[in-house]
Formats: C-alpha cells, sequence, structure tokens
C-alpha cells in the first residue's frame, strides 16, 4: 500500500479510513487484544515496512524511536501503542507496518502492528465519543465507526503530534490582538461568528481568541448542527426583514467532523442562495498544498491550517471588510 490517491470529491460528505491495528497484551491476564484503530486517508501519504531507525540524542517522549530517512527527508517515527499507553506485542519486522502521514503541515511516521483495508464511509457513519469514551481515552479519539464484527476509533492525531511536539500545539498570542485590530472593520461594536469543529478544546480556543479579538461567538460540534443553526438565522433575518449580516458575519469550520464535514457544510452554504454571501474559512490540519484544491471546489473564501489560530482571525476580519467593501 504506497501512495494514497484521494479519489473522493469534495463536498460529499464522504471518507476514506485507513483501518489499522495495535496488538497489545494484557499484563492483568496475559492475553492478546487487538485493538482497532483508523486515520483518514486525505493525511496518509504512504505505508511503509520498518526502516532502519536512528536514535535521536535527546528523545522528547517514550513513544518517539528515533528518525529515519525516506527520499532524502528525516522523518520521526512514533510507537503509536507506547503513545497510547498500551504494550505492544512484538511482531516481526516484516510484518510491522509504518503509517507515514502529513497534516498540520507536519511529516510524522506512525509504527503500527499492521494495516489491513482501507474503508469509505459517509461521515453520518461516524458517531462522535461519548463523554465516558473521552474520559477513558484521555480525548484521543475524535469519532467511532461501528462495523458488525469490531469497533474502528479514529485517533486525534493532532493531539498526538501537540503532545510530542509542544511547540506545534494551537496556543492565543496575546500579543498579536493590537495587530488583528488593525484588521478589524468598525461598522459594528461586535461581528458575530459561527464556528463548527468537533473538538472541545480546539472549539474553546477559537471561540476565546475570537472573543478577545472582539467577535461574538457561537459553538457548534459538526457541519450539520452549525447547518441547522445558519439555517434557522437565515428564517430569521427573512422573517424580520433585516440581512443576515445582522446575525451572523462569517463561518469558521473544520473539515474532520462526525456527521457532516466542513467541506459539505460549506457546499451548501455556497449553493444557498441567501447564505452564499456568507464569507468561510475552513480551519483544519488538512490544509495542505496537496488538498487545498478541495476546498477550492466547494467555494471557500480562505483556508488556514491549524494550529494558525491568529491568522485565522485576522483573515476573518479582512474577508468581512472585503464582503462590506463589495457590498458598497
Amino acid at each position: 500500500m504506497s501512495q494514497t490517491n484521494i479519489l473522493l470529491e469534495s463536498g460529499t460528505n464522504e471518507l476514506e479510513l485507513v483501518e489499522f491495528y495495535i496488538d497489545e497484551k494484557d499484563e492483568a491476564t496475559g492475553e492478546v487484544y487487538r485493538g482497532f484503530y483508523g486515520v483518514n486517508v486525505a493525511k496518509v501519504l504512504e505505508i511503509i515496512r520498518m526502516p532502519v531507525v536512528t536514535q535521536l540524542p535527546e528523545i522528547p517522549h517514550p513513544s518517539v524511536l528515533g528518525a529515519f530517512n525516506l527520499r532524502s527527508r528525516i522523518i520521526p517515527l512514533v510507537d503509536l501503542a507506547l503513545w497510547l499507553g498500551k504494550q505492544r506485542m512484538t511482531t516481526p519486522l516484516e510484518d510491522t507496518k509504518v503509517i507515514v502521514s502529513e497534516f498540520n503541515r507536519v511529516i510524522s511516521a506512525f509504527m503500527v502492528s499492521g494495516v489491513t483495508r482501507i474503508h469509505r464511509l459517509s461521515w453520518t457513519q461516524v458517531e462522535p465519543p461519548g463523554t465516558h469514551l473521552n474520559d477513558y481515552s484521555g480525548n484521543s479519539v475524535t469519532g467511532v465507526v461501528r462495523f458488525d464484527d469490531r469497533i474502528l476509533l479514529i485517533l486525534d492525531m493532532e493531539k498526538i503530534l501537540a503532545d510530542l511536539n509542544p511547540g506545534l500545539a494551537m496556543k492565543i498570542e496575546e500579543h498579536a490582538l493590537e495587530e488583528i485590530e488593525v484588521s478589524r472593520p468598525h461598522k459594528k461594536e461586535h461581528y458575530k461568528a459561527l464556528i463548527a469543529d468537533d473538538s472541545t478544546s480546539i472549539r474553546r480556543m477559537i471561540g476565546s481568541m475570537m472573543e478577545k479579538a472582539g467577535f461574538e461567538v457561537t459553538q457548534t460540534v459538526n457541519g450539520q448542527e452549525a447547518w441547522e443553526a445558519l439555517v434557522a438565522l437565515k428564517q430569521q433575518a427573512a422573517t424580520e426583514n433585516h440581512p443576515l449580516t445582522d446575525l451572523v458575519d462569517i463561518l469558521v469550520s473544520d473539515i474532520e467532523m462526525p456527521v457532516m464535514d466542513g467541506h459539505n457544510l460549506t457546499k451548501r452554504v455556497k449553493d444557498d442562495p441567501v447564505l452564499k454571501e456568507l464569507p468561510v474559512i475552513l480551519f483544519s490540519s488538512l490544509i495542505t498544498e496537496r488538498l487545498r484544491h478541495k476546498g477550492d471546489s466547494v467555494g471557500a473564501d480562505e483556508q488556514i491550517s491549524k494550529p494558525n489560530i491568529t491568522e485565522l482571525t485576522r483573515r476573518a476580519f479582512e474577508l468581512i471588510a472585503e464582503r462590506q467593501g463589495a457590498a458598497g
């Protein structure tokens, strides 16, 4: 299984998941348990056999095994079982697989026990993790897919990367607020933003940053909830005979979300005769040069890679100002 081809059309609310597994040993019983996990194909560059690994002089985390050379790129290798706190069963090197991925504009690799297949699914088949699962997994699961014979957990790869390299974590830069103020149009005291993101921590951080910059923020947990909120706002504006901008000025959406993804949400907005004027920013770890065309095809006004929350807030004001200028 080498370089993946992204065959899905944008806006169809579909995704492809690479299913992989980790064989772990229960220390109490000695039994072997196979856990099944998934990662979005869009994040996968290729899947390779275990390479020759060179240890690093300083190890940031016990799960970082070292680095290897792949076509003149030095890539860090993470033992995913160790990061998850599991005792992985030793497998023959020829069976061990390494998933080379790119997200947040960073290339990393993750060692797993094996890879099974690729599933094409609708985001409606992906369930958000419940509170109990979130607590049990340390908020490292973003979605659950149920099959007849097993459950597949979609891991929060961004959380893993941020945990291993805190410099890549999303953070509010208070000193940037004055710079953002320069971009802020001053026709209204407060502008209104609608946010869609399935990660509670990221959603709150986006909301906090935008509120500090002067936005009134409404948070939703996925594209479906955001779409229903927008339809209600459109109906309210029509009933009260007010422009839509009295109720919402900009939409900020993640891409990967259970039930409805950000591409499908954006397409619905841009296909709507009223909502199409609303600026849409896709804010996701999937914003790479390799995948940018997918957001362009559904009409996104801007695409910004996580974790650049400062640029997100600045561009939100700039897009609002551009729309006001176009409206005269």
